[in-house]
């Protein structure tokens, strides 16, 4: 006979030392955090609707039934509830549900945070020369230097920019102040 672990004839007690007091679950090994976590209303009312299932489907007896669904009501841990229910399915399934449950994202590690963004050369060149007075190589990498960080998803996008507006600047300065030299 297999192992009952309500304590039936094959439990592996020896003959005439089953525990008394009827039913007790025994202890299953901790095999995730979540064995040691409070138990709450709703976790042992999931617990006795299996314990019903069981039941109509004909895998338990009364004293069984009424043995285990007292205990549910003094189970404090997931680990306890879990005991009572170890040798029965949980529901129609064809294979093993996974002992592994999702952990919660309360208590998931926060990943590392991203690395950051390499920064344009051309758009700090652009901005360096737009500063500097040289207003036509300004413009010129500033609309380089914007196409590349957009093709390879880089940042600098606000030196590019700042450098292209002073670059305009600069070269409507030098025309307009041509414009005036010839008239």
């Amino acid at each position: 006979m297999s192992v009952q672990p309500w304590g039936e004839p094959g439990s592996g007690y020896p003959p005439g030392k089953r525990p008394a007091g009827g039913w007790r679950p025994e202890p299953v090994p901790a095999v995730s955090s979540q064995a040691a976590m409070r138990a709450g209303h709703a976790d042992r009312d999931r617990t006795v609707d299996v314990l019903k299932a069981a039941f109509a489907e004909g895998r338990l007896s009364v004293q069984e039934y009424e043995q285990r669904h007292e205990a549910v009501a003094a189970a404090q841990t997931y680990g306890q509830l879990a005991a009572l229910v170890a040798d029965l399915p949980s529901g129609p399934m064809t294979a093993p549900q996974a002992l592994a449950t999702p952990v919660p994202a309360t208590f998931m590690a926060v990943p590392p945070p991203a690395p950051p963004r390499q920064t344009n050369v051309l758009a700090v060149v652009s901005l360096v020369a737009g500063l500097v007075g040289l207003s036509a190589p300004a413009v010129i990498t500033g609309h380089i230097a914007r196409a590349e960080i957009r093709r390879r998803d880089m940042d600098g996008d606000w030196a590019a920019v700042l450098g292209l507006v002073v670059g305009y600047m600069g070269c409507a300065f030098w025309t307009l102040l041509i414009l005036i030299g010839i008239a």
